[in-house]
């Protein structure tokens, strides 16, 4: 799966129409929009997401008709980007393999979806999402053998899909590259013209509050410094770039060079549901 890769002709650039994301996901953007808005570009005619996850700031600049043509997205976590291609090219056999999860759901059922290989295609994608909506806390996380380990939540009418929201995602995706890769493939590859929107999990709070379970491996500090060293480059090639990260010294560090706002995020994802609520964060930016 990890060879993935899908591209397709441009979308046209329509009327902007509300999208949101079909999946939860730590550090999700949803909440941060209304903040993050100023400070994004009001036309990109070249877009790179190299950690797409939820893929909110994505939604949120198709549906405003920000990006005016080609789009690169991405991520290491093939099981995501599977969901992503699945639904751009057979959104309708997507719903329905999410309308037999939704009929059939029960905590003995989940267990059972769990348990089965991720395949490709629609299957696969349409599984994700349920173990996404239906397991604790919304939470995507693999064990060591990247096998999702996730137990059961407990919903009482969990919400798995919106069918209106899924066909409005498959027609933005229309045009999009989709792949799995790397961040340092991705950004690699940008230049002049090209604005990056670098997401990656971020660095941690506290000592226990480290939460990187995407992938096998996690991603360290060894990796953020990678990652502002090859934001560094590309934007040395003439690529402007915002990143997200924690409100931390070892963020403020890390882009000194660079324009560092904070901005306060609604944390939605959390074991602990008194640690719910407004968090700092910081973004920087190269323009």
């Amino acid at each position: 799966m990890h060879g993935l890769k899908k591209k397709s002709n441009l979308m046209e650039v329509g009327k902007p129409t509300s999208i949101r994301p079909f999946l939860k996901w730590a550090g999700g953007k949803s909440q941060l929009l209304a903040q993050l808005d100023s400070y994004l570009p009001k036309s990109i005619p070249h877009y790179v997401e190299p950690f797409l996850g939820g893929g909110a700031v994505f939604f949120f600049l198709r549906s405003t008709g920000r990006l005016t043509g080609t789009v690169r997205l991405s991520d290491i976590n093939a099981e995501l980007i599977n969901a992503y291609c699945a639904i751009q090219d057979d959104v309708q056999t997507v719903l329905e393999k999410l309308k037999i999860h939704r009929l059939n759901h029960s905590k003995e059922y989940y267990y059972e979806v769990r348990l089965q290989e991720c395949k490709q295609g629609p299957v696969g994608a349409a599984r994700m999402i349920y173990l996404n909506k239906t397991g604790y806390n919304g939470l995507y996380r693999v064990n060591r053998s990247g096998h999702f380990n996730v137990p059961f939540g407990r919903y009482v009418n969990p919400g798995i899909f919106d069918e209106e929201n899924l066909l409005k995602i498959s027609e933005a995706l229309q045009g999009v590259d989709l792949s799995v890769r790397s961040y340092e493939q991705t950004i690699k590859e940008t230049g002049r013209g090209d604005f990056i929107y670098a997401d990656p999990p971020y660095v941690p709070l506290t000592a226990t509050s480290d939460f990187t379970g995407y992938i096998p491996g996690g991603f360290g500090l060894k990796e953020q410094q990678a990652l502002a060293q090859a934001l560094r480059e590309a934007g040395g090639r003439g690529a402007h770039f915002l990143q997200s990260n924690s409100a931390t010294d070892t963020v403020r560090k890390l882009y000194q060079d660079f324009t560092l706002e904070t901005v306060q995020a609604t944390r939605m994802i959390n074991c602990n549901g008194a640690s719910r609520g407004k968090i700092d964060e910081l973004i920087a930016y190269n323009y």
